[in-house]
């Protein structure tokens, strides 16, 4: 099933110029030394496995590794693809864990980014700043068709663009057994679609000569979106699009079986993003209206609030409410979190200039409002995905909160990595709200390479244990523990760097896992081993947002008994986002933020004690 993926036609629909553009003077993903992953493998599961399990896994290890043995065998298959292909992982990540897995969008994949609220808090301005979010993200996709993007480093080395191409007029698309992605970049879409109390909109945005529309012009059309979209008692269509795929699968197939239901769901597949302008959320404090915004981005508040609004599948779409909050929602198998955080960026600089020309006084045709034909079938998908979606709603606890108590600055004047602290710093807080470290993944980038996707640094190392562990000694002094602190910052960050250098390991062991069953072999031992399985159980998903603005990216946790958290250090501050299911007795956002909160706080006090 691995050797013809379907999702890589949509690749194939990106020009070569395009490809040599954007990846140009970067180099191929490396395919690790067999041995360096299995030590790094066997390392990251010292501090989390007893003796005797960590002895028996050890064994495992070394049977697959020996000489003649399958580790060698599947090693020399992988080098081969690595020779033959764009990148030797990223297609079969891909597939592996987006469009193989069947969980619902909402919540478990898409990623959320909430950005500072807006001063305003009424319709009118609401499509005033929507209308200038249209233009900056048009603006942006110009400057990626024309070449014109700068080229992107990190750490001195070149990223490759390739995503960025893909950003827009791209959709995935259901399927019972595995999801696909369809890009259509190449018949270049002049329409975006825009969503309003349930209802649908086909909004050009270019006009007849190709010219992008002015700012006026847009506006005047969103103008007649509100006017023909004032109820709310329309079917939420876009609520489908949050089931389970299995089961959105079936309906989709259902749901395009009618021409009328068919030409509306392409329209929507095929614009250059969704635009969603949502009704206000509901204020009940200051302290709980962030993670209230957070979570409308994320999911839509729910069926009875801006859930319909959403078209899950949609790679981009920006939400929009008329109390000023606005975000944006991607989906992961063509979006990433560094290209959204450019283009983030270029709208924010973008909004705070003024119109660069007025509209011409040329008549535009309505946008097309688009219909469905709902049949009885149809209407108890609606119906089943609503309960669905509100039961996924009401189990997952969100709360966000920004640390004032010091930012980047003062770890980095202490010559600290910002990110290692704060990975230490959740170690710790989970230890003390769990009594236990827990497998911990945190997400790096791989576009220093060809067709790069990303990379699990794993978080507990026996450093962070050590320290972990000695912190509450009252017989250990300052000193002692500053400096189990720094070792197990050092520690991450060596780990860091491994990653980054292209020697992480569990894209590694994925792609040994997948080249035995394209061979046609059995699972490998290796990978059936309940350690195997006991690490590969993220209870703690966490990932950075790298941006310079006051946003917070919000996302579920992995796993039923797991947190997800989120962060976006700043020079004096810091932003998190926690989230965690209420099914789950054993875990609460809440109570591990309040941790969080008093671990970073005693950081601080070693690091800067007071007289």
């Amino acid at each position: 099933m691995w050797r013809n993926l379907p999702h890589r036609a949509w690749l194939s629909r990106v020009s070569w110029r395009q490809e040599l553009c954007f990846s140009s003077n970067v180099p191929p993903q490396p395919v690790p030394p067999l041995a360096h992953t299995l030590q790094g493998y066997l390392k990251a599961l010292e501090p989390l496995l007893p003796a005797e399990e960590l002895n028996h896994t050890r064994r495992m290890v070394h049977e697959f590794s020996r000489r003649g043995g399958l580790g060698p065998k599947l090693q020399e298959g992988l080098e081969k693809r690595a020779r033959t292909t764009r990148n030797w992982i990223a297609d079969w990540w891909v597939q592996w864990a987006y469009l193989e897995s069947r969980q619902p969008l909402p919540v478990h994949s898409n990623p959320a980014i909430s950005l500072p609220r807006r001063d305003f808090n009424d319709w009118r301005s609401q499509l005033m700043f929507a209308t200038k979010l249209i233009a900056a993200v048009l603006d942006f996709k110009t400057i990626i068709s024309s070449g014109k993007l700068p080229p992107e480093y990190m750490r001195g080395k070149r990223l490759c663009g390739d995503l960025y191409p893909l950003l827009f007029s791209s959709c995935r698309i259901p399927g019972p057994k595995h999801d696909y992605i369809a890009h259509y970049g190449r018949r270049a879409p002049k329409h975006i679609t825009v969503v309003r109390n349930y209802q649908f909109f086909q909004l050009e945005v270019y006009n007849s000569d190709g010219s992008r529309m002015t700012e006026g012009q847009i506006h005047s059309q969103l103008l007649r979106i509100r006017s023909q979209s004032w109820k709310t008692d329309k079917e939420p269509m876009g609520i489908l699009t949050s089931e389970h795929r299995h089961t959105w699968g079936e309906a989709y197939n259902r749901l395009l079986k009618d021409k009328l239901n068919q030409d509306s769901v392409r329209s929507i597949e095929t614009g250059l993003f969704s635009l969603c302008l949502d009704s206000p959320v509901m204020r009940i404090s200051d302290e709980k209206y962030a993670s209230r915004k957070a979570a409308q981005v994320l999911h839509g508040g729910g069926t009875y609030s801006n859930s319909g609004n959403r078209w899950f599948d949609k790679t981009l779409q920006f939400v929009v409410g008329e109390d000023g909050s606005w975000g944006l929602l991607y989906e992961q198998a063509t979006a990433e979190g560094p290209p959204i955080a450019t283009l983030l960026h270029h709208i924010l600089e973008y909004c705070e200039k003024p119109e660069p020309k007025r509209a011409p006084l040329v008549p535009l045709p309505m946008p097309k409002k688009l219909y469905f034909n709902i049949d009885r079938e149809i209407k108890w998908d609606i119906e089943q995905a609503k309960q669905n979606l509100d039961i996924l709603i009401n189990d997952l606890d969100v709360n966000v909160f920004n640390f004032k108590r010091f930012g980047k600055d003062l770890l980095k004047a202490h010559k600290l990595s910002p990110n290692s602290c704060i990975q230490v710093a959740l170690q710790l807080a989970y230890y003390r709200v769990h009594n236990e470290l827990c497998p911990t993944c945190d997400i790096a980038s791989q576009r220093m390479f060809r067709g790069g996707r990303t990379e699990v640094i794993r978080s507990p190392t026996e450093q962070s244990l050590r320290f972990i562990l000695a912190f509450d000694d009252p017989a250990l002094t300052r000193e002692a523990k500053l400096e189990l602190f720094r070792d197990a910052v050092d520690a991450y960050s060596a780990l860091t760097d491994k990653v980054l250098d292209g020697y992480g390991i569990d894209r590694h062991l994925l792609g040994l896992k997948l080249q035995a069953i394209n061979e046609g072999l059995s699972i490998p031992k290796i990978f059936m081993d309940t350690a195997f399985g006991f690490a590969t159980h993220w209870k703690l998903r966490t990932g950075q947002m790298p941006t310079n603005t006051d946003s917070v990216m919000c996302f579920g946790p992995l796993v039923p008994d797991g947190y997800a958290v989120c962060y976006n250090p700043q020079a004096d501050h810091v932003h998190f986002s926690i989230t965690a299911f209420n099914c789950c007795k054993e875990t609460n956002a809440e109570t591990l933020a309040s941790t969080l909160k008093d671990s970073l706080c005693v950081l601080q006090e070693l690091l800067q004690p007071t007289v």
